[in-house]
Order: structure tokens, then C-alpha cells, then sequence
């Protein structure tokens, strides 16, 4: 099972990943840690990423999954994936660039069912408190409204696991255990 947590920078990404890691015992990896450093710089100077900044990055977070997947082992991924095209390039890697395999055209098979996105989810006021809130991370608050602005939430056919950043860390993290044992117990 790979689990890819997801939300606006600031939601809790890595605080969720870490725990969850401890928890499980699976290996974290930490999707900041993959992106080339121009978009470091460019984040760091305020300035939004562009699409096709965030393509060599999501690539190879895809490369990640696909790793973890043919290894059949377990993992977390720490991931934004605001938009459905990111989410699809992170499952398909290059294919879900194709126009013919558009969201719109839904030739792209379902999602593969080992692969689960976590959605953190919460109010822009708390998360911007947060962001403000931290230090030593090159991402600046000034950018949240950015990727607010950007996010397309992802649709249940997405393997979705929505959590609200208002409960803390340790009630998203057993909701998390449940939703793996219900998984293996089905399969």
C-alpha cells in the first residue's frame, strides 16, 4: 500500500507522514526532498510554481510510487498534488501527459487500488497561522494563497481518504490504521 499525503503547503503533510511512519513502520518520503532546486529558489523568493516547474518533480515522486509498487511494499509519499492532472502524473507518470488520455477523456485505467491519497484538508486562516508559524522551511506563507487557489479537490473514483486538519495528528493517524486493516481485510 502506498499512501500519498496530500494538501496545501502547511496542512500538516510531513507532521502526518512522520507519525504515521512511526506508527507503521513504513518508510517516509518526503516529497520536498525531490524537487529540483531552481523550484527551491523559486519558492523561496515568493514566486508560485508553474506546471511545468512542478513536472520534473512529480515525475519523480512517480517513480517513487512505482518503485514501491513493484516491490509490493508498503510506503507514505509527502505530496501536494493540488490539481488532478498532478495526481494523475503521480499514478501514470509521463502516459497521463498524452491528450488522448486526458481527465476529460477518462481513457486512463481507474486508480490502482494500492494506492490511496490522504487529503488533508483544513481552513486557509489556520493553515496561513501555521505557515507563518514555522521557520527554516523555504516555502513562504505570502504562496498559500497560491495553491488555494490552484487546488482541485480529488473525487472519490481518486482512492481518497479525506482528513480534516482540525482533529489532531494522532486521530488522523489511527482513522489512517483503520482504513489500512479494512483494506487488507478485503483483499
Amino acid at each position: 500500500m502506498i499512501y500519498v499525503i496530500m494538501g496545501v503547503s502547511g496542512c500538516g503533510k510531513s507532521a502526518l507522514g512522520a507519525f504515521l511512519s512511526e506508527k507503521l513502520g513504513w518508510p517516509l518520503h518526503e516529497g520536498d526532498h525531490f524537487h529540483p532546486q531552481g523550484n527551491i529558489e523559486k519558492m523561496a523568493r515568493g514566486e508560485p510554481l508553474t506546471d511545468q516547474d512542478r513536472l520534473p518533480w512529480l515525475l519523480k515522486l512517480h517513480d517513487v510510487i512505482e518503485r514501491g509498487r513493484r516491490s509490493r511494499s508498503d510506503a507514505l509519499v509527502t505530496c501536494s498534488a493540488l490539481k488532478r492532472l498532478y495526481r494523475q502524473i503521480l499514478l501514470y507518470g509521463s502516459k497521463a501527459l498524452d491528450p488522448s488520455s486526458s481527465p476529460d477523456h477518462n481513457s486512463l485505467p481507474p486508480a490502482p487500488p494500492d494506492v490511496f491519497f490522504l487529503f488533508l484538508h483544513g481552513d486557509y486562516d489556520v493553515i496561513q497561522q501555521r505557515m507563518v508559524a514555522r521557520r527554516g522551511h523555504y516555502m513562504k506563507a505570502d504562496l498559500l494563497r497560491s495553491q488555494f487557489d490552484v487546488l482541485e479537490p480529488p473525487s472519490a473514483e481518486e482512492n481518497v481518504l479525506p482528513l480534516a486538519i482540525s482533529r489532531s495528528v494522532a486521530d488522523m493517524a489511527v482513522e489512517v490504521q483503520t482504513h489500512t486493516v479494512r483494506l487488507n481485510s478485503s483483499t
